[in-house]
Formats: C-alpha cells, sequence, structure tokens
C-alpha cells in the first residue's frame, strides 16, 4: 500500500534528511570479549564496528547476544517490490556474484553494528510502508532515520526477541521451515499458518495463557503444558492462572472425587524444569497464579515453603542416613572376634550405633538392611546424599521451584483480613452452577482470613514466594473488561491483559534525555522518542507471527503495547534527588505520565489511519473511562472525582514536581481524551515499566526498569580484557550539582572508590613492602594493577608477586601457591589492623558515608538498594520501593515489574505491612525479596551462623567414628605397633582390588575451561565399566600437574577397590574453584564450577548416562528445523576440543596406567601434607564461602555465579536476575 496523506507525519529531531543517520556519531572498531571471573576468555569477536558511546560491556553484550551470527550472505541483492522505494526494498543473497567465493566464504555474520540497527529499523519501515502507516516516502525515510540514530545512540532498544528474530528476512533473505506459528493477514483479516519460520519475525517476549478445567482437549490441563513447552523452546515467558481447575476431593459428574489442583501444578512444574527457559537455564520463564478463594488456596500458598522444607530434609536426611549406616557398619567391622560381631550383647559399640540411628528417627528397615549387608560382608552402604545447590539433585526432586508463583487478591479479602472476618472457598463446580442458577454460591469450607494472610506473609518471607497480584485494582484499570476480566500476567508481573495474549516490550534510557549541564529533562525529544517507538510496537503486532492460533487472533484483536523506561534511579542521583524524596516520586509520576499519555495519543492517531483495534467499539465506554482516570491522576484530582475506583491511586504532586514536567505531563493526557473520543484507539494496552535486563546493559544503563542502583562503585570492563573499578558515573554529577567543587568531588570519590596507590597509604606501602623483601619492580608491577583488584588481599598473592620469588625469597611453601585462601600479606607479618587501615585508603570503604566534606543532608541522594561495601549502613527502605511504584502506576496501561528488596532482619510482621501498604497504594502486583530467604542462597555478610563450639563437644560418645573404629581393632590386634595395621584394615583393604585387563578400552577428551587446557584419559574394563582415570593439565606448573595426576591416582584406585562411580559423581559434581566457567571443546559439557565438576559430569555423562548433568543433550546434536545443518557445522568447527571418539592432538603424552606405575614411590612431593595439616581452609570454593563470593557481596552482587560467563556479577532485576557483565537474565527482555 503506497503512502497515506493522512498517515503519520515524521518529523526529525536527531538526523538530517539526505545525510546518513550514522554520520552525527563515531564509529571504530573493537575486539569484543566476554571474560570469566579469572580472566579467562568465554566469548571473542574481532573487528566488530559499533558507536564509540557504546561502552566495552555494552559492546561485549550487544556482539554476543544480539549480533547474527551465520548465514549473512556476503553478496546480496534488492528485490523490486511495486510501489516500495528501493532503498526500503527487501534482500535476498545475491548467489551469481557469490558464485566464485569459496563455499565457506559465501556466509558469514554481522559485525557492524550499522547492519543490525538498519536490519531492526528497516524492517519496521517496510512493515509500516507497506501497510500505509506514512504520509510519504520522505516520512518513511526520516522514520527509517531516526530509529537507526536512537538505536546506535542507546536511546531506546526493543526486547531481545527483535534483536533475534526482526529483519532477517527482509534484510538478508533468511528463511527457514515453518515452526507451527499463526499470523492474522491484515489486508485479509484473516488467520493464516505460518509457511517460513523468518518473513513473519517472533517479536513477543511476555505470553498470558488461559488453562480449562479439561484434561486431555484442546485448551485443557495437558495442552497447556505443550503451549507452555513451545514457548519455553524458543526462550519466552509466560503466566497462566489455574482457577478454573477443580480444588481437591470436588466431587466429579461422573461419580469419585477429582485429585485437586496441585497434582496437576506438580507435572507442569516438573514438565517447565525438564525443558527450561531457551534450553539454557534451569527455571523456565513462567507466573502460576490462583484466586483466593480456589479450595486448594491453603496448599498453594505453602508449595514453594514445603517443597524447600522437603530439600533441607533431604540434605539433612541423606547425610544423616549414610552417617548411621555406615556407623553401624563400622561397629561391626572393628569388634575383633567375627563370632561375635553381630551380638549386641557382646558388641556394645554395635549396639549404641544401632541405639542412636532409631533415636535420630532412621526407620528401622534401613536399619535392618544396614544389618543384612554387614552379614553379606558389606563394609559401607551406598545411600545418596544431597546439597542446597540449585541445580542440585535434592531440588530437582522437589516441585514448585520452576515458577514465580502469586495469588490473586480482591478488595473483599484485603477487607476481610482488616476486619478480621472469614474467608470463604468454593468448590469450582458450585461457582459454575450458581451462576447458571443465577444465585449465590455456597461455599466449601470458610477460613479466618487472618489465616491466610498469616500463611502468605509467613511463605514470602521464608521462600519470597507467593507474590500477590491485587485482582480488584487490576480490573479496575482494565480497558477491555467487556470482553472478561484480567485473570493472569507474564512472568515478571508487568503485562497484564486477557488471556490468549502476547506483548512486545521496548524501553527508553531517560538519561539520554537529560541534560547535565542545564540540568533540564528533554520532554520535547522525549515524546518524540514515545511517539515512533509506540509506532514501532504497533507494527512489530502487524508483521509478528504467534506460537498459537488464539494468540494470534487475540494479540490481532486487542494489539497489547509494552512501551517502558529504564534508568530513572541514575537520572535522579545526577539530578541530586534521592531516590526515597517526594521530589524523585513527583519526576517519576510526570515521567511515566508522558510516556503513558504520549503512547496512547500516538495509538489514537494511528487509529484515525488505520482504524481502532478490532474489538475497540465493544469496550469503548471502559477505555475511555480509564483514559479519564489516567488524566485525573495527572492533575492529582480529589478521589471522589474517579470513575469506577475503589483504591484511588497518587497522583503527581505539584508541589514537588518542576513545571516544565508537571505541564508536559498533563498535556498529553488532554489531547489524548480529544483524540481517542474522535478517533479511538489502535491499542488495548500501551505501556508497562519491564526489568530491561540484558537490553539495559545494551543501553549502558546505570539501573534497570524502576529500579534505584545497587552499588556506588562498578566493574569497567577493558577493551583488552580485564576489569576497573569505577565509580558509578552519575556520582562525580551528582556531587557537581550539589555544589561540591573539583577538589571536595575528588577528595570524595577518592574515599570511596581509593586513592589507587600505595603512596600515603598508612600501614602497607612502597617502603614497607620492600623491608618485607619485595623489590622496587615487584611493587612497581602491583601498583600497575590496583585498579584491576578490589581488595589488598586479592592484589598482593603468590601469583601477582612471582611463585619463584614467593618460594625462594618470601619462604612460602609450595603447597601455598595455588591455594586461593593463603594470606602473603599476613604471612609477611603485617597486622589485620594494618591491612584493613591500608585497603580503606588505597581501594576505599566502598560507601560515601563518613566521607570527607559530604553533607549529612545529602548522603541520601547516594543511597542505594543495598547497604554499599562492608561499612555501609545506609540503604533505601522497602517503603521508598512501594512509594515510587505507586508514583509510576496511575499512567501505565499494565504493571510494574519490581522486586522490592528488604534486609535478612525483616520479620513477618514486616511483610505483611509491605503488602498492605501495596494494596493501599493502589500498586497491580507486587513481589518482595528477603536477603537470604531462599535456601540455595549463602547468607549475606554478617548473617553467616556461627557454631561457638569445639569439633570434640559435637562427638557424641556413642558414635563410633573411623578413628574409633581403629582404635578399637588396634587392642585387639596381637602385635607390638597395631595401629597402622589396623588403619590399613579399617581404611584401604576392606574391598579387594579388581585388577584391569593388560589391553583396555578407554577414550581421550580434550576441552579447554578457563583457558586451562585439560585432558582426560579413562581405562574401561572389559564389560565397560570405568577402572581408572588419568588428568593432565598440559603445560601447567610443576605443582598442580602432580596434584591432578595424584588425584587421578586416588579416583582410579578407588574405582579398582570397588568405590562406584556415583559416589566420586556425587562428591565432585558442584564443586567450586578455579579455573572454571565456559568449557570449549566438549560437545556435551559446556560450562563447569571446575576442574572436577568438569572431570566427573563428563565421566557421568559418558559412563552413567547421566544425560541431566549434560549441558547438551544427545538429540541437540542433530541439526533440527531450528538448528540448520549449517549452523550446527559452524558450532562444531567452534569447538576446537575431542569428542570421546576422537584422537589426541597437540602432541598430548599419554600418561603410564596404574599397573605401570609404583603407587607408593609416585613422586608426589609437590602436594604432600600430613593428614594434621588438613583443614577447611584447602577446601574447594563453595558459593557463599570463599574469598571471591565475599568480594563480590562487599559490591552489591548476589554472590553468586553467572550460569553462562561464570563471573560473580549477577544483580537483583526486577523479579528476575541480571549478570551485569555477560547480560544473561533470567527473565523475558
Amino acid at each position: 500500500m503506497p503512502a497515506k496523506a493522512n498517515a503519520l507525519k515524521i518529523s526529525r529531531h536527531f538526523t538530517e534528511s539526505g545525510k546518513d543517520p550514522f554520520d552525527n556519531l563515531s564509529w571504530s572498531k573493537k575486539d569484543v570479549e566476554i571474560r570469566n571471573f579469572d580472566g579467562t576468555v568465554a566469548f571473542s569477536m574481532k573487528g566488530v564496528t559499533l558507536p564509540d558511546n557504546y561502552s566495552q560491556v555494552a559492546s561485549n553484550v550487544l556482539a554476543q547476544k544480539y549480533l547474527r551470527k551465520a548465514g549473512i550472505p556476503k553478496k546480496l541483492r534488492k528485490v523490486k517490490e511495486k510501489a516500495v522505494p528501493s532503498w526500503l526494498q527487501k534482500s535476498v543473497p545475491d548467489l551469481k556474484a557469490m558464485g566464485d567465493l569459496p563455499e565457506s566464504d559465501k556466509f558469514g555474520e554481522e559485525l557492524d553494528g550499522k547492519e543490525t540497527f538498519r536490519r531492526l529499523a528497516g524492517t519496521w519501515t517496510y512493515w509500516g510502508w507497506k501497510h500505509g502507516y506514512f504520509a510519504s516516502e520522505e516520512d518513511a525515510r526520516s522514520y527509517f532515520d531516526e530509529m537507526c540514530f536512537m538505536l546506535a545512540f542507546q536511546m531506546v532498544s526493543p526486547n531481545s526477541p527483535q534483536w533475534f528474530n526482526t529483519g532477517l528476512n527482509w534484510a538478508y533473505g533468511i528463511e527457514g521451515p515453518a515452526q507451527g506459528h499463526y499470523f492474522v493477514n491484515p489486508k485479509t483479516d484473516e488467520l493464516e499458518r505460518s509457511v517460513n519460520a523468518y518473513e513473519h519475525p517472533q517479536p513477543h517476549a511476555c505470553f498470558i495463557q488461559s488453562v480449562s478445567d479439561d484434561l486431555v482437549n484442546e485448551g485443557g490441563i495437558m495442552d497447556l503444558w505443550t503451549r507452555e513447552a513451545r514457548l519455553f523452546k524458543f526462550g519466552s515467558g509466560t503466566g497462566s492462572n489455574f482457577s478454573k481447575i477443580r480444588g481437591d476431593g470436588e466431587p466429579l459428574s461422573g461419580g469419585g472425587m477429582s485429585s485437586g489442583l496441585m497434582s496437576f501444578l506438580r507435572i507442569g512444574d516438573r514438565a517447565a524444569g525438564a525443558i527450561k527457559s531457551g534450553g539454557t537455564t534451569r527455571r523456565a520463564a513462567k507466573m502460576v497464579s490462583l484466586d483466593m478463594d480456589h479450595p486448594d488456596i491453603e496448599a498453594f500458598i505453602d508449595w514453594k515453603l514445603t517443597e524447600e522444607e522437603k530439600v533441607a530434609a533431604l540434605v539433612s536426611g541423606s547425610q544423616h542416613l549414610q552417617n548411621h549406616a555406615n556407623e553401624i557398619l563400622a561397629a561391626i567391622q572393628a569388634h575383633p572376634d567375627d563370632d561375635s560381631k553381630f551380638d549386641q550383647r557382646k558388641n556394645r559399640s554395635l549396639a549404641k550405633a544401632i541405639s542412636i540411628a532409631m533415636q535420630a528417627y532412621v526407620p528401622e528397615n534401613i536399619i535392618a538392611r544396614v544389618l543384612e549387608l554387614g552379614e553379606q560382608g558389606y563394609t559401607h552402604m551406598d545411600i545418596e546424599t544431597y546439597d542446597t545447590s540449585w541445580e542440585g539433585d535434592a531440588y530437582s526432586t522437589v516441585s514448585g521451584q520452576n515458577s514465580n508463583n502469586s495469588v490473586r487478591v480482591s478488595n473483599d479479602f484485603m477487607q476481610a483480613v482488616l476486619d478480621e472476618g472469614d474467608w470463604d472457598l468454593f468448590w469450582r463446580t458450585e461457582l459454575d452452577d450458581a451462576e447458571e442458577e443465577n444465585r449465590d454460591p455456597e461455599p466449601c469450607k470458610s477460613i479466618p482470613a487472618n489465616d491466610l494472610w498469616d500463611k502468605i506473609s509467613k511463605a514470602a518471607w521464608s521462600c519470597a514466594d507467593p507474590g500477590l497480584q491485587y485482582d480488584t485494582t487490576i480490573n479496575e484499570w482494565h480497558t477491555c473488561s467487556d470482553d472478561g476480566p484480567i485473570n493472569g500476567s507474564n512472568p515478571c508481573s508487568e503485562y497484564m491483559f486477557l488471556d490468549d495474549t502476547a506483548c512486545n516490550l521496548a524501553s527508553l534510557n531517560l538519561v539520554k534525555f537529560y541534560d547535565d549541564e542545564t540540568t533540564k529533562f528533554d520532554t520535547e525529544k522525549y515524546s518524540h522518542a514515545i511517539r515512533l517507538w509506540t509506532l514501532a510496537l504497533e507494527i512489530s503486532v502487524l508483521m509478528a507471527q504467534f506460537p498459537s492460533e488464539a494468540i494470534a487472533q487475540r494479540s490481532y484483536d486487542y494489539r497489547t503495547l509494552g512501551l517502558g523506561y529504564a534508568n530513572i534511579g541514575s537520572l535522579l542521583m545526577r539530578m541530586g534527588i534521592p531516590y526515597d524524596d517526594n521530589r524523585a516520586t513527583s519526576i517519576c509520576g510526570a515521567l511515566t505520565s508522558i510516556l503513558g499519555g504520549v503512547s496512547y495519543a500516538t495509538s489514537a492517531e494511528m487509529s484515525s489511519v488505520q482504524g481502532p483495534f478490532p474489538r475497540y467499539e465493544n469496550n469503548k465506554d471502559n477505555m475511555l473511562r480509564v483514559m479519564r482516570n489516567h488524566r485525573r491522576a495527572a492533575y492529582n484530582v480529589p478521589s471522589d472525582e474517579y470513575e469506577g475506583l475503589t483504591v484511588t491511586p497518587r497522583g503527581i504532586d505539584s508541589n514537588y514536581c518542576p513545571e516544565y514536567l508537571l505541564s508536559a505531563a498533563q498535556n498529553c493526557w488532554d489531547q489524548v481524551i480529544d483524540d481517542g473520543e474522535k478517533f479511538g484507539f489502535r491499542n488495548a494496552q500501551a505501556t508497562v515499566i519491564a526489568p530491561t535486563g540484558t537490553i539495559g546493559i545494551v543501553m549502558d544503563c546505570d539501573t534497570t526498569g524502576i529500579e534505584p542502583d545497587f552499588a556506588l562503585v562498578k566493574f569497567k570492563t577493558l577493551a583488552g580484557g580485564g576489569m576497573l573499578r569505577i565509580i558509578n558515573q552519575s556520582v562525580p554529577v551528582a556531587l557537581n550539582r550539589l555544589g561540591y567543587d573539583s577538589s571536595q568531588s575528588k577528595e570524595i570519590v577518592d574515599y570511596v572508590i581509593g586513592t589507587g596507590t600505595f603512596e600515603k597509604s598508612p600501614g602497607i606501602n612502597r617502603e614497607s613492602l620492600i623491608r618485607k623483601g619485595l623489590t622496587n619492580d615487584i611493587v612497581d608491577s602491583l601498583e600497575s594493577q590496583i585498579s584491576s583488584f578490589t581488595s589488598l588481599g586479592l592484589l598482593v598473592t603468590p601469583s601477582t608477586v612471582g611463585a619463584d620469588f614467593c618460594t625462594e625469597k618470601l619462604r612460602v611453601k609450595e603447597e601455598f601457591l595455588d591455594d586461593w585462601n593463603f594470606d602473603l600479606l599476613a604471612h609477611l607479618g603485617y597486622t589485620t589492623e594494618q591491612i584493613t587501615e591500608s585497603n580503606d585508603v588505597i581501594f576505599g570503604r566502598l560507601t560515601i558515608e563518613g566521607a570527607p566534606h559530604i553533607k549529612d543532608s545529602d548522603l541520601a541522594v547516594f543511597d542505594c538498594a543495598n547497604k554499599c561495601g562492608q561499612y555501609g549502613t545506609r540503604f533505601i527502605g522497602w517503603s521508598a520501593h512501594i512509594n515510587m511504584m505507586a508514583a509510576a502506576q496511575p499512567f501505565i496501561s499494565g504493571a510494574i515489574s519490581k522486586t522490592i528488596n528488604m534486609p535478612h532482619e525483616s520479620t513477618i510482621d514486616d511483610i505483611k505491612e509491605v503488602y498492605m501498604d501495596s494494596w493501599r497504594a493502589m500498586i497491580k502486583a507486587n513481589a518482595l525479596y528477603r536477603d537470604g530467604s531462599k535456601l540455595s542462597q549463602p547468607l549475606m555478610s554478617g548473617t553467616v551462623l556461627k557454631v561457638d563450639i569445639e569439633e570434640e563437644e559435637m562427638m557424641s560418645d556413642t558414635l563410633v567414628s573411623t578413628e574409633q573404629a581403629v582404635e578399637t581393632m588396634a587392642k585387639a590386634l596381637p602385635t607390638p605397633d597395631a595401629v597402622p595395621l589396623a588403619r590399613k584394615i579399617v581404611t584401604r583393604y576392606i574391598a579387594q582390588r579388581r585388577k584391569l585387563p593388560n589391553k583396555r578400552q578407554g577414550y581421550i577428551q580434550k576441552a579447554k575451561i578457563g583457558g586451562h587446557n585439560v585432558y582426560l584419559h579413562t581405562g574401561e574394563y572389559a564389560d565397560g565399566t570405568l577402572g581408572e582415570v588419568f588428568i593432565d593439565m598440559h603445560k601447567e606448573g610443576a605443582a598442580f600437574k602432580a596434584l591432578t595426576n595424584a588425584f587421578a591416582i586416588a579416583v582410579s584406585l578407588g574405582l579398582q577397590h570397588g568405590v562406584p562411580l556415583k559416589e566420586f559423581v556425587d562428591a565432585f559434581v558442584f564443586t567450586r574453584f578455579e579455573p572454571n566457567g565456559p568449557v570449549i571443546g566438549n560437545e556435551r559439557i559446556k560450562m563447569s564450577t571446575s576442574i572436577l565438576d568438569y572431570i566427573f559430569r563428563d565421566l557421568a555423562v559418558n559412563y552413567l548416562a547421566r544425560n541431566d548433568l549434560a549441558h547438551v543433550k544427545p538429540e541437540d546434536l542433530k541439526p533440527d528445523i531450528v538448528r540448520s545443518e549449517g549452523e550446527a557445522e559452524t558450532e562444531q568447527n567452534l569447538n576446537s576440543g575431542l569428542t570421546p571418539s576422537g584422537e589426541a592432538v597437540d602432541g598430548h603424552e599419554i600418561q603410564l596406567t596404574l599397573d605401570d606405575m609404583d603407587v607408593a614411590t609416585a613422586d608426589t612431593s609437590s602436594f604432600q601434607s600430613s593428614v594434621n595439616d588438613l583443614s577447611t581452609t584447602n577446601a574447594p570454593l563453595l558459593s557463599g564461602d570463599s574469598a571471591i563470593v565475599k568480594e563480590a557481596e562487599k559490591f552489591g552482587f548476589e554472590g553468586d555465579p553467572c550460569p553462562e560467563c561464570g563471573q560473580f556479577t549477577l544483580v537483583s532485576n526486577g523479579s528476575c536476575l541480571k549478570c551485569v557483565s555477560c547480560g544473561s537474565t533470567t527473565g523475558c527482555s
């Protein structure tokens, strides 16, 4: 369709006609890398052309996540199309021009950001032009240029599916087989099935799906699991309300009783956990919600809490069982008289062990089984033990862990809580019958409302679920209530609309519209961007395909959009305004009002050209009522002026809002009402506030969504690799805004981030380090590296000083060289006080509290979501989070994705207060997280449990330890020095060694972990079971290489003496120490937490068929409709290592087998230590217990490693987590 004279006219604010939009920016080629926490490379691309305004982190994430890696033709040609300008025509591979190119050179990857930005902007412009959205070709060109510039200048970003999918067909002619998607043809208004995977892209991230009370038919329970699977497989998120499903014990029409909702939820939860989201994360992006009057509401509220308690029981109980069973067996083996081993009257140790086990509730049949095994000669009982790792078997055994869970509370329920009244629960069939018979339903049960309120609050305090969705508020702001109520939401709770609909998101970077010099926010450019991006999201609905017929039809009928913003926390700091301040909430309200008002005004403008959304007339009265209420909030009218609201909003307080912002915030809604009454609206919803995880990093946002900042000190990734500590860039701007001069500002910044030099350091400085034995050159080297470290303890180590120098000059024992917990400064004689004092000067205190010159009245400007560093005491209270959400909510079509973070010491009553205040503030949904409430999360510093008791005091005098068994046997042996012999009998020769054949099968596997080459060589028995392993760390130091050799020998001896491989797998999978991170060269395993984790994952996959420990399933290695043969081959080429059936390369030396070695005389001098030397200081690094984790927590990170890049840089992101190093997120954006 050619241009329409009455269509949209597009002005230019950022570009000039006839000039390339990218000419306004400077560009350069960058080598982009994403590195693991230990500095090893996880991802790398050379020569990527990007704007200079992109930081290294933003460049890394854009290149890794969003630049297309395969299938880009080296030569393109335009496809002529009637009425489409030549510059806007689609492109396809020019096969003729590529004919002379080698096959491997015909297709490549996107290496220029301009290609990617044009791919997105061109596709939107192309579809908009073809369907008559632009008044002229010049308007279309203006739109294309403006959109290109905004993408390149990081002003706005769409959600991830747009980056992934949009424009691959338009820009490069990429095609693929259909994936079962549907779309409504905009020319015929008819539903059609897609015939090409790329012609209609899939730009939507958020879905809401219905589920009916039917087991197997379309739209029913089992069908939902299939529909969810289709979305999870491709990385999207979905939510459903399950309130239609009958409760436990509810009568069935054919007789019998329903098995209840929870039984089906467990099935769906396990299905989601098995499929995962996008095939990469353990937890799928899923929301499960339930109405408060459902018969199973009590079980649902406690679901996640109960399941986490099961995990705790599995962890403690399995270890408990293992210990007691083997103490019984040890007592049997230690008894010297074979004839009376099982006679409890003579073997008192056995009697005591059995008695203690029974007192500890070990089941009698387990005790009997242990005794029977002992009679058959068994000396050890294999009982699988568990841990609280999120990825562990304990969590995978229980349900309720693969979704966000929310309960839908109505105003009636909240009032019942306040009135201390009862709350009725209803059979689902009774509700249907009562509605059909036009009568009030009869409850199946009545419960005090406060009992349910207590349950909700205790569960949320304990495990952060369930969240609350305020049903009455949601539906009183529903624009299409005549077509049914809003029942559910997407996983992050920002998209709330009718079932079987979808939403595509985009967010504006607020800081890009603020001028630090004039201290003004440019409302004109902001409004212009909102208008153009509302159009982009509308066109995205027009061009999109959807995973089901129902979603395709309803998305066409309602055309819901999700435009939002990010970086308000950074904006407020730059303005010199605290997050917890009336000015902040008023400014937030104004900016959100402009967002909602201009977006709806644009929707009305589009409706004047294209007509309103198909279901508009049926919902016109309600939609206009909602628009009038939005306008009333902008003018902050009295509560009694709102239409149809029982809980009224907090409007913009004109006493605290700048006049120019207030005027813009009000005028746009005047236009909405005027144009909406004339033309209607093109879209039923227009705005949400999403968490902006990955896209926030791509835009270089310091803060995401509506969140405040999480720390004052951050890490900047350097182009050549490594990390640099920097002050939050909003801090100097804020100090200048608050009136501090440059000298004062420097002193304050130095206090926070440190001087970065040994000069003037009080205890540890150049002079003292030289006196301790370091050379000038070493001190110079250490000084040059200060900015890349976080503390003196991590800076001054054997690896940075030099291993040889440490052993030869500083008398450091060789076994300490690779010990992460070894304190070289303490070894040199520095006291804890000296280290702390110098650390504070050189590396800063990480908080602005106590800084020179800073006024107490200004401290609040720099408050963050968490306490800053180990000295910080201030943080933003939960009431400020609620106030900020309450300021934004009156102007948002959907809701706000945000988690209210609460300190560990918060009480259950605090939880109740947060939930109650959120309801009173007219917030639509709320999720909260009390630090440390997740069983799998390490407790934060300061809340670690400590036991002040000696180990000897903990030892029950009735338990038989291995040492006691040795002592008992030694006394019975008729030799003068029986202890060594007894120890050998008890600990070494209880099992008989099974010799390997002289000629044996096996495999050699090469891989690279964190930049370290690892060779694994196995030897097998004739029956194919594993009998020996060898590990070689190629070109590593002698100590570490000897350690791995000796460890392999120890494991091999264990295998040959009958220790099951499963025991080793359970013991060493998930151990965490460096090197770790992405695995290159192994087809099945792509990430490891340590060398041992990788080794035993590989052995478990190949010898135990433990596919659950692999990251890539066997079937995923085959090309399919999503992964072409070419893509599969490309990925295979990237993996340079050997598969189990491959051959050794790189001159790898095959080691001697155990039978070729004298184990007793093997050279293990580089790792030997006596039994008395062993302590927990030599244990592997575990999450929450290592120096690295503690450093991460000190900087405001969560303390867990990113599952993709391995760095400890995860932060809260709405109701999800994001990694600020690589951009990975557990949400949809």
